[in-house]
């Protein structure tokens, strides 16, 4: 990636980025969206290295169609034209990063915007930024987990027994633990390897869960490395009942259940579906992803939402594989979302790939295919470190905040000096959404 796509990558966002990794061996099709993805990207670095900045300029715009105009694309083309000496096409571009409600530090230290600082109209992007990183939330903490040693990715939760079911990526472990954080093992990765995504079949009494074998990683042996498996287990007893692997080369981090009982998993460049009963996996994309997250099942279960880590928000239909991006329009940020969760015309996006990180709900339209507005739930706070994943339970939402991915390097190891504490689970009532009121938010 360039130096602009990835500029939010740290913390969680790295999982994505190793899936990614993973996936490009997939990419075979010249016109797979990793394939492209990758092409331009090396166009990008032979234009930089040549100074060549006519086609800096195309691919950088090349890049922005494929994003869908998501914000870290503007930026490498704010970039681009600031070589090409379009000034004022470059402080469009920032505007509009801004009015996405981000911030990065780029602007102020990198030598390639010093031209655009010594324009008036920089104070207002300063300040626009300096607004986009003030703290906000509307939730509270909820509970703490009591062992900061797991690196918790993912949540349900079973009404039955009144419990949290939670994945680790350290512990490698399927935890349950109740609202006082008091944790019990429900059941050991059987490869040893982190457990990511996880679901529960309440209607069945079933556990779904993936395991990846994350590339890079210390704890992981190399030799499986590109490995990576759907679970299913008796959520009474924790006896596992299936092991479905996905293709080599895969990650499937994120998953889903349709009504019928399916699963619906994403790696990093596809969505996967297991039928209830049975024991493969069946691609239902056509190869429009980079990097896809956590689906969602629209009503009907004829289309499913998709979040790309990349490219924003897309519904996929399922008959027909056709694919339809959301609008930005122009002021809504909608990359590096990591869960994803509708509820009515809501949908709680937990985007820790953006800057900077958040929690934020978006409304749609009664077509559930436009974005109308969006309440932050949570945004640069002390308690939201790097988020991941929630669920959604009754009137209420709950989510994982202070995961520890952000103290972790690529390896998987702790960086110098880092401490674990403990991961954080917040909640919000849903009823607090939408109380927000300035132009484009709730």
């Amino acid at each position: 990636m360039s130096s602009f796509t990835c500029h939010s990558q740290n913390g969680r966002a790295l999982l994505a980025f190793f899936l990614l990794l993973v996936a490009t061996s997939l990419a075979a099709e010249a016109d797979d969206a990793i394939a492209v993805f990758q092409t331009i990207q090396r166009k990008l670095q032979t234009a930089r290295t040549n100074h060549d900045w006519l086609a800096s300029l195309a691919s950088a715009r090349d890049l922005n169609q494929l994003l869908n105009g998501q914000p870290d694309s503007l930026l490498e083309l704010a970039r681009a034209k600031i070589h090409t000496g379009d000034l004022i096409g470059a402080l469009h571009d920032l505007e509009q990063f801004v009015r996405m409600g981000q911030s990065t530090d780029l602007l102020a230290t990198s030598p390639e915007f010093a031209p655009l600082r010594e324009k008036p109209e920089f104070a207002t992007i300063e300040s626009g930024m300096k607004d986009n990183r003030r703290a906000s939330s509307l939730g509270e903490p909820a509970f703490r987990l009591s062992d900061a040693a797991l690196l918790p990715e993912d949540l349900d939760y079973d009404p039955s027994s009144k419990r949290f079911f939670i994945t680790t990526v350290r512990g490698k472990k399927i935890i349950s633990t109740d609202l006082t954080g008091n944790i019990a093992d429900f059941a050991k990765g059987p490869d040893g390897w982190p457990l990511l995504a996880i679901k529960i079949d309440r209607k069945r009494s079933l556990l779904w869960a993936t395991e990846v074998a994350l590339q890079g990683f210390v704890f992981v042996a190399e030799s499986d490395w590109g490995r990576s498996a759907v679970l299913c287990y008796d959520l009474k007893t924790g006896k596992r009942l299936h092991r479905i692997e996905g293709p080599r080369g895969s990650g499937l981090g994120d998953m889903t259940l349709a009504a019928s009982g399916d699963v619906i998993v994403s790696d990093g460049g596809g969505v996967y579906q297991v039928q209830a009963n049975g024991e493969e996996l069946k691609r239902l994309d056509a190869g429009d992803f980079i990097s896809p997250q956590t689906p969602v099942v629209l009503p009907g279960g004829e289309s499913i939402l998709v979040p790309d880590y990349l490219r924003g928000i897309a519904v996929l239909e399922v008959s027909t594989k056709r694919v339809l991006w959301l609008s930005a329009e122009a002021r809504f940020a909608l990359n590096g979302i990591d869960g994803l969760y509708l509820e009515g015309r809501k949908v709680l996006a937990i985007q820790n790939g953006a800057s900077p990180e958040r929690v934020v709900a978006f409304e749609l339209d009664s077509t559930l295919t436009k974005i109308t507005s969006q309440t932050i739930i949570e945004r640069s706070t002390e308690t939201l470190g790097d988020p991941t994943h929630g669920v959604i339970i009754g009137s209420d939402f709950y989510y994982i905040a202070n995961s520890g991915w952000d103290i972790i390097d690529a390896h998987g190891n702790l960086k110098p000096g880092a401490h674990p504490t403990e991961a954080l689970i917040m909640h919000v009532p849903l009823s607090a959404l939408g109380k927000q009121g300035v132009e484009g938010e709730k």
